[in-house]
């Protein structure tokens, strides 16, 4: 008797996984309004951080710091940067694929671009780490390549909803207030 009741539990228990898996399958991805708004709540605290870091760079190339001082600075802001898009990257995966028609496509882009970013601050953070500061000439030539670079390399990598091919994802965008 007690093999049939373990029996029966498997069989029901195998039942209800497959149903459930199968639900869960069919549901798809977030809608475009929730997805995109779940992108934008990723994307404002990045935005916020990003922002610092733009003022807290500008602020260290002019501040009268010893070079050993200001590589110190600008390894933790470049390193925060780096940390934020990392942050606002691992958001965009949670956010899942919007249930659009190339929204893996989409999803990916905007995953890719993040972790460009991602890694052009490491990057930067790495090339000032590594700066000699006992030639204070050298080392502030080295920090202004290292954020022409950096520059260069966001430019590139830059987020630009308004590209959007998706017409429902580009209104959600337009729509939702975590966008705006």
């Amino acid at each position: 008797m007690r093999t049939c009741r373990a029996s029966a539990a498997g069989k029901l228990t195998v039942v209800l996984a497959t149903l459930l898996l199968t639900v869960g399958a069919c549901g798809g991805g977030p809608s475009p309004r929730a997805w995109a708004a779940s992108v934008c709540q990723a994307l404002a605290p990045w935005r916020a951080e990003i922002s610092k870091l733009t003022s807290g760079t500008q602020q260290q190339m002019t501040a009268q710091t010893t070079p050993a001082q200001a590589r110190e600075n600008l390894v933790r802001l470049f390193d925060g940067a780096h940390q934020a898009s990392e942050d606002a990257r691992r958001q965009v995966v949670e956010a899942g694929v919007p249930e659009i028609p190339g929204g893996e496509e989409i999803s990916a882009g905007f995953r890719a671009s993040l972790t460009r970013m991602r890694d052009a601050y490491g990057r930067a953070r790495d090339t000032v780490r590594g700066l000699d500061t006992t030639r204070p000439a050298a080392f502030y030539d080295g920090v202004q390549a290292a954020v022409e670079n950096l520059s260069k390399e966001y430019d590139a990598s830059a987020l630009d909803t308004s590209r959007l091919r998706s017409k429902e994802l580009k209104a959600a965008f337009d729509e939702v207030p975590e966008c705006r």
